[in-house]
Order: structure tokens, then sequence, then C-alpha cells
């Protein structure tokens, strides 16, 4: 376990499945303020300003919302090897396949939940146009100056059927280690926060109260400050955005957030998190009870019960 940490430098992109693409690209490339940098059949490629990579989502045209494939980049060729045989040896391997626009020699794995994964280690750089190349050299893409901003990926937040045996495979085959969690008051665990470095947290599992696998809770996007939130808020007022909850600040991580849903139904967060780092290298996991959760977010406000209860893509649950 320990020498698997920091075998995951962080994640790398994410696929967001939209049964309404000409909605959903709006979305992310005017109220974001992401750009389209490659097509490729049914999925179109953005960037976020400051993200190094080739492209910070897949967009991806399909029957329903939901979530595709999470690429975690590896910290070197040797820790892409030394996580593919312990995927392998775990049996949740898939097998090497072409990782698509902007991506090297690309493997792909499961979770326990069934989530499709790639990891991988050669990738492409972003190139700035010559009309969006930056007045500072070490920044990516030239700031837009328009919308929400969107910096780049922060997390993900997977569903989960059983959280537990997705946090072992994440901390035992993947390195990630475990910074924050809630057990219920029968001792399941309901939700747990990873790190692969010393952000507070990378890979969210939740517990999917529907029971089902394979789904997803929400996609984050890190702003500079909690006032881009606040703007944030305004635009999406302005643009019909449903705004789920926010503007506030979370108890668990202490996460400024705001959450809405994207045109094609799948739910989108805005964080302000980059202050808080987990720096201690023996980091012991801060563990939430029921009853403390109960008490709602950092500053008293109740936890909207659309967050319990919508995840994407939907599922119809039997009656009775």
């Amino acid at each position: 376990m320990a020498s698997a940490f920091r075998d995951v430098a962080h994640l790398g992109f994410v696929e967001l499945y939209t049964p309404d693409f000409d909605k959903s690209l709006w979305f992310f490339t005017e109220l974001l303020a992401m750009r389209e940098v490659a097509r490729d059949g049914d999925s179109a490629y953005l960037h976020a300003w400051d993200d190094y990579e080739h492209h910070t989502i897949k967009l991806t045209a399909h029957e329903t919302s939901g979530v595709g494939r999470l690429g975690l980049r590896a910290a070197s060729e040797e820790a892409l090897q030394r996580r593919v045989a312990a995927l392998e040896a775990a049996g949740r391997g898939v097998g090497w396949h072409d990782g698509g626009p902007g991506m090297g020699k690309t493997y792909a794995f499961t979770d326990p939940d069934g989530h499709p994964m790639d990891i991988y280690f050669d990738s492409e750089w972003h190139v700035p146009t010559e009309e969006s190349r930056p007045a500072l050299k070490n920044q990516a893409d030239r700031f837009p100056g328009r919308g929400v901003n969107a910096r780049r990926l922060d997390h993900v937040n997977f569903l989960g059927a059983d959280v537990a045996e997705n946090g072992r495979f994440v901390e035992e085959v993947l390195g990630g280690k475990p910074t924050e969690q809630i057990r219920l008051d029968n001792g399941t665990l309901s939700g747990q926060w990873f790190t692969f470095s010393n952000k507070s947290y990378d890979l969210v599992y939740s517990g999917d109260w529907t029971g089902s696998s394979g789904r997803l809770h929400h996609v984050a996007f890190a702003t500079d400050t909690r006032e881009d939130i606040l703007k944030a808020a305004d635009i999406f007022l302005e643009n019909g955005i449903h705004i789920e909850t926010g503007p506030h600040k979370h108890a668990i991580q202490q996460t400024f957030f705001l959450y809405v849903y994207e045109p094609g139904g799948n739910r989108i967060e805005f964080c302000n998190a980059g202050a808080r780092l987990i720096l201690a290298p023996d980091w012991k996991t801060i563990e939430w009870s029921e009853a403390e959760r109960a008490k709602g977010q950092a500053w008293g406000m109740k936890t909207i019960s659309t967050f319990h209860t919508h995840g994407t893509p939907p599922v119809e649950l039997p009656a009775g």
C-alpha cells in the first residue's frame, strides 16, 4: 500500500454522457468557458483553461445521462506498469486500448461497481492556438474572462452499491488514501473521500440508495475564489440552469460549493477547495457519524433531499 501511494498522479479527464448534446455543449463552452479542442464521432473534447493536458471532458451524445470513462494519469511509466500489474492481480483489468485524442497507450479497467476507468502515462499536453495563447507562459491557455471560468477538473464523486468494497479497491489497488469518511449507526460506510497526492480529495464514493451500480453523483470543477462561485450562481440563474443547492460550505473537507444540473441531467459542482491540503504523511482518516452529518453543512444549512436521491443515469425502481 505504501509504495502504491502517488503511483496515480491525478485525475486526468472524465467522460460525461448526455441525451441533449447541443445544450450540454453550450453549457460547458459558453457558461463554463471551456474550449472545444477536438471532435471524434459523437464526442467533443473540451478543455478547461488551466488544465495542462489535451482535454478535461469528453462529452458524448448518449441515450441517457451518466458517466463514461474516468482517466487517471500515472506518475511515470514505471508507476503505470505497477498499477496495471496490481489491476490484473485483482481481476479488474480489461486490457490495453487506443486512448483516443491526446492519449498514448492506455489501460482500461473497472472498479468493483463497474465504473469504467483508464490509466495512462503518455499524454499530449494542451497547445493553445494563436488566439488563445496566454500572456503568462506558465499557464495552459488564455484566461477566458467570461462565464464561470472553470479552471480545472477537481474531483469526481461516484455512486456505489458498496462504498467499503470500492474504497478497498481504491486504497489497495490504485494507492489512494482515504482522508475523510461517513459511517452510519449500523456500521455501514456511506461515503469515502480519497486523495492521490496532497489534495484533500480527488475521488469520492457515496452510497447509492437505489442499490444500482456504475452511476454518477457529480463532477466538480475548481474555481479561483469563492466570489467566482457567487457569480456563477447569478450566471446560472440568468440562463435557466437548475441550481440544486448552495452556495454554501461543506462540513466534510470544508469545500465552498455550488451544485447545478447541466442540461443533460448530470450534477455539476463548482468548488473552492484549493487552500486545504493534506500535508501530514501520517494523516489519520477523519470519520463522521450519522448524528454529526444530520446537523447539516458547516454553517447549519440542511442537506437538500435530492442530494441523496439524484444520480445519473436515472433508474426506475419497482413500485412498492
